[in-house]
């Protein structure tokens, strides 16, 4: 695919998340010029969802992307982006986005610095780092947190990789982020443990047992909550 918002996109960071969104990022039509891991694990999942990419070290990245995407722990975010701000890696007019949940834009201000357009994207999923959430992304949404004049490009590279946009202002990222944390958390633990109780029990394969009923607990809470917020809109609705 040619278009004129083609963008030459770079990935620091071969975990389940990078991989994924260069792949839909690439679909979206966009080049990805490279991808930078250093593990086995994380040359594997390249290999399988970005093939024909070249593996690069993180300057190389850098120096080669109009667009470099940051999908790396958000432990390792703040030194990252200062490391290669002291040595002038980044690059005016480039576009930066990292995929932290608990970070905006602040986080990226050594490279703002240099001149760069920061960007903060989030998809609201839990990743297995397989082609599988190229599917589930287009059933999610994913925050995006940007200053004002650019917001329109977070919310665009979101819709390109089938997501919908969810607005988070920088002030709001930290709550967000617990929101988020708070249901990936519970429900892994709950269904471990009840899984772990059903085999101690002697049911074979727990998981398929409990597969349908933790899918309609959920879409009925779900659907609860659809509800609420509704009947919150509808209230508060101006009448026409």
């Amino acid at each position: 695919m040619t278009r004129s918002g083609r963008l030459g996109i770079g990935i620091i960071g071969a975990g389940r998340v990078g991989p994924v969104l260069g792949a839909a990022l690439g679909g979206a039509g966009h080049a990805i010029v490279g991808i930078s891991t250093v593990s086995d694990a994380g040359r594997e999942r390249a290999d399988a969802l970005l093939p024909r990419v070249p593996v690069l070290t993180v300057p190389e990245v850098v120096e080669r992307a109009e667009l470099v995407l940051l999908a790396v722990p958000a432990v390792e975010l703040e030194g990252l982006v200062a490391g290669l701000a002291s040595t002038g890696a980044w690059q005016p007019g480039q576009l930066v986005v990292h995929t932290a949940a608990e970070f905006g834009v602040g986080v990226l201000a050594p490279a703002t610095a240099a001149g760069v357009i920061p960007l903060a994207l989030h998809p609201a999923m839990a990743f297995t780092g397989t082609s599988l959430d190229l599917v589930r992304l287009r059933e999610s949404w994913c925050a995006v947190t940007a200053p004002t004049p650019v917001l329109p490009i977070g919310q665009a590279l979101v819709v390109e990789m089938g997501a919908e946009p969810l607005v988070i202002a920088e002030a709001d990222r930290a709550a967000y982020a617990d929101a988020i944390a708070a249901a990936t958390q519970f429900a892994a633990s709950i269904v471990t443990q009840a899984a772990g109780t059903l085999a101690g029990i002697g049911v074979d394969r727990p998981g398929s047992v409990l597969g349908p009923l933790v899918r309609s607990a959920v879409e009925n809470a779900l659907g609860a909550a659809g509800v609420a917020d509704a009947g919150t809109i509808d209230a508060e609705a101006p009448e026409q």
